[in-house]
């Protein structure tokens, strides 16, 4: 479902609002986040003219090459990355830092962006600018990406004990031939975060209050 939403300090806590006028008709600074997903062309253009950034469409965020896709200009920061859904799927995402407002494009609702409005919401404190929030939504997004490993894990030890039940047949043949397409895609996910962490790690756009946090995720990633 198409959806917009927009992050926003008022009187000590985070409000959510739909709607574009809204953002044009407010004082920008009180803005942190702008989450778009799966919204039509139109809106993107619109917020591309009154923020002043470029939007990819998901087909350039999908052939962009992997050393291309941290990228620094004088008052921007482009990060783009693929989250993995549960089935396995990818979904592009887009994150655009500029002014201390980050925009998130996808075009799937995604659980660590859920997981992350309520961290937000818990403690509005601790997010005052759209860089805090870009680390949050990477640091829950290596929270999902450590379950779904604990997951294939488990899965794998299973299949492991059956094999010393029986004889690899067709559909076992199968179930490992899966397993191992889905760990070579956690691995490139994975690989893909540890990079742009680490790319982060060394950016002016990221303050040095938020470094720590980095440095846990890259031991996270390591892990």
């Amino acid at each position: 479902m198409a959806e917009i939403k927009l992050f926003y300090h008022k009187d000590g806590v985070i409000r959510l609002s739909r709607s574009l006028d809204f953002l044009k008709s407010n004082p920008i600074q009180s803005f942190l986040w702008i989450d778009l997903n799966d919204v039509d062309e139109e809106v993107e253009n619109e917020l591309e003219d009154f923020l002043k950034i470029y939007i990819q469409e998901e087909e350039e965020m999908i052939e962009i090459e992997m050393s291309s896709r941290y990228i620094e200009t004088q008052d921007t920061l482009v990060v783009n990355s693929n989250f993995l859904l549960s089935n396995f799927e990818s979904d592009p995402v887009s994150f655009i830092l500029k002014n201390n407002i980050l925009v998130t494009v996808h075009s799937e609702e995604l659980i660590s962006f859920h997981e992350t409005v309520k961290k937000i919401s818990a403690n509005p404190k601790g997010y005052n600018t759209g860089a805090d929030v870009l680390v949050a939504l990477l640091e829950t997004r290596v929270e999902f990406d450590a379950d779904m490993i604990e997951n294939m894990t488990h899965k794998i030890t299973q299949l492991s004990n059956s094999l010393s039940l029986q004889e690899a047949d067709k559909e076992l043949l199968g179930e490992i031939k899966n397993l191992q397409e889905k760990t070579m895609m956690l691995r490139e996910n994975i690989i893909d975060k540890q990079r742009t962490v680490s790319s982060m790690l060394r950016s002016d756009f990221i303050s040095k209050e938020l470094q720590p946090k980095l440095s846990m995720m890259i031991r996270d990633i390591n892990s």
